[in-house]
């Protein structure tokens, strides 16, 4: 098997520009003083990025995924997160035994 030169090049520059993205996000964040709507606003972006990955999935795929989702969305307000994880995994499974 042989590697193209240009390829590797290609791959390497996205390494290495992902890299730089996320270390410098790491540093800005430490010069930030953020108070108020700004603070919820940075607040809410974790959770918001993690629904945008997992819903076109738990929407997409059928309803034991649909309605495992929504369990876990419930326990996740209520339980802490190794918990939450749990319910997930649990309820995706019972729920895929059920259904087929």
């Amino acid at each position: 098997m042989t590697i193209d030169p240009t390829t590797l090049a290609a791959i390497l520059a996205m390494a290495v520009i992902t890299y730089l993205t996320r270390i410098a996000g790491i540093f800005l964040v430490g010069r930030l003083a953020l108070s108020g709507r700004a603070k919820a606003a940075f607040d809410a972006i974790p959770p918001a990025v993690l629904v945008a990955v997992i819903a076109p999935t738990a929407l997409a795929t059928g309803w034991p995924e649909t309605l495992a989702a929504l369990l876990t969305a419930v326990a996740a307000t209520r339980l802490p997160l190794l918990a939450t994880i749990a319910v997930g995994v649990a309820s995706v499974v019972l729920l895929r035994m059920i259904a087929g």
